[in-house]
């Protein structure tokens, strides 16, 4: 039986509570429910299969999350109800086009998405601090083999880009790891201060730093944003800046071994990631001397920046010719067909690169542009919908540390979803579906997760 110990609980506004205030039985030990349990692994399926992003990765996934939804039968809710409208409105699209199939893959999406989201839910408060211990864990070792992968130069697990080295773990899609650790990332804030969520919040940072994934950045900026927003300033910044200082010195280490044509530095990388490490874990610890190294580590990540700056130009910059072409390409397919779409899978993007001849492009690198041009203005306003439910659910469940970080996780996802193709990746959906859960009122055992009725 899967367990671990717990420390401290904590009541609805976030404060510890002493023993007398427990109401009920402690627990010194928690197990996750079965349908919880078969959630994670539909996750970690997807993560190991390609991000579930072929057939049978994709297949895996979704069969444990639908056991899991049966075993946990949850009530119908608006959430649901809104996954389900979107769900028949693909298959039905894709039988207007002649092929029903067509569908199957926005079918797999929402289900698996919206059954992550509902099983969390029924989770208690203890179920649901290990449920989130467990995620961030599984997103540290994303972001272990992805920084592997660049200094060892496994190709299964990295991609070249622009003359770049970029970590993509087992996912294989540098975009896709970085939300997975990014989401995980702003989620691993919020838990009890200890070693194991210390060192996870380090790996996740640098994780994201080593897929040199521009919306990856963007998206963790938002959840911190985010995070600021629902918890202050001031914690959030206490949480965030040792692991991100970390960060800096890892990458900064691994730098040298990114660009293809040079040789790699394991060695310089293995001492920037140990010394990273013992940044994140001891800067909360110096006390006033916390500040010179504070500065001493921005210090040493610009001049880093500066002295690659010409190898790194290509990352840095917000120019990305062949998105704006596939863009360009989606807004003109929208023209011609807006209500209804052109049906699902008959999304490709035919655009001119000038003196580099014409270029064709599966996905537009935009989720909700992606559901527009296949689906139409019916299909986006489903999915819209799905994401109005989401929102409801976690104001209708805010209150408590680990619903800041589920809800901030949540606009991760959100976020990065306007700038890759996240949404064809169970892997990424799982995530965002259980950080969701996370986030909702509790369904199952009558103890409120939020202040909200």
């Amino acid at each position: 039986m899967l367990s671990i110990r717990l420390g401290r609980r904590f009541d609805h506004g976030g404060k510890p509570m002493d023993a007398g205030e427990v109401v009920g039985t402690r627990r010194d030990s928690v197990a996750l429910p079965v349908p919880v349990l078969l959630v994670v692994a539909g996750f970690a399926a997807a993560v190991v299969a390609q991000g579930g992003y072929y057939l049978p990765g994709r297949v895996l996934s979704a069969v444990l999350v639908g056991v899991a939804v049966v075993l946990a039968r949850p009530r119908p809710n608006l959430l649901m109800g809104l996954g389900g409208a979107f769900a028949a409105w693909a298959l039905l699209r894709g039988v207007l086009e002649g092929d029903v199939l067509s569908g199957l893959p926005s079918v797999a999406a929402a289900g698996v998405f919206v059954g992550a989201a509902v099983v969390a839910a029924q989770a208690d408060r203890d179920q649901r601090e290990f449920l989130a211990t467990v995620l961030t864990g599984v997103g540290a070792l994303v972001g272990l083999t992805g920084w592997v992968a660049v200094v060892f130069r496994l190709p299964s697990w990295s991609t070249v880009a622009e003359g770049l080295l970029r970590a993509g773990s087992t996912l294989t899609y540098p975009n896709a790891a970085a939300a997975v650790m990014a989401a995980t990332a702003v989620l691993s804030l919020v838990l009890r201060p200890t070693l194991f969520t210390a060192v996870t919040s380090f790996l996740l940072c640098a994780g994201i730093g080593a897929t040199m994934s521009r919306a990856g950045v963007i998206a963790l900026l938002a959840g911190l944003l985010a995070l600021c927003a629902s918890q202050g300033v001031v914690a959030t910044l206490t949480a965030a800046v040792p692991p991100l200082l970390g960060a800096v010195v890892a990458v900064g280490a691994l730098l040298p071994s990114m660009r293809v044509a040079d040789e790699p530095e394991p060695l310089l990388a293995v001492a920037g990631l140990v010394a990273g490490a013992l940044v994140a874990v001891g800067l909360p610890r110096l006390g006033r001397f916390a500040v010179p190294v504070v500065l001493l580590v921005l210090a040493g990540g610009g001049v880093a920046v500066f002295a690659f700056a010409d190898r790194l130009a290509t990352r840095v910059s917000f120019s990305s010719p062949d998105r704006t072409g596939a863009t360009g390409a989606a807004l003109d397919l929208v023209a011609r067909t807006p209500l209804l779409g052109t049906g699902p899978g008959n999304g490709s993007f035919f655009f001119d690169r000038g003196n580099e001849g014409a270029r064709v492009m599966r996905y537009v690198h935009n989720e909700y542009l992606q559901v527009l041009v296949e689906l139409g203005v019916v299909g986006l306003l489903a999915a819209l919908g799905v994401v109005a439910a989401v929102v409801v659910g976690l104001w209708r469940g805010r209150g408590t540390p680990l619903w800041a970080g589920a809800t901030a996780a949540v606009v991760v996802v959100l976020v990065h979803s306007g700038f890759d193709f996240l949404w064809h990746l169970p892997a990424v959906l799982i995530v965002a579906g259980l950080c969701a859960g996370l986030g909702f009122p509790s369904t199952e055992d009558g103890m409120r997760e939020g202040t909200a009725a």
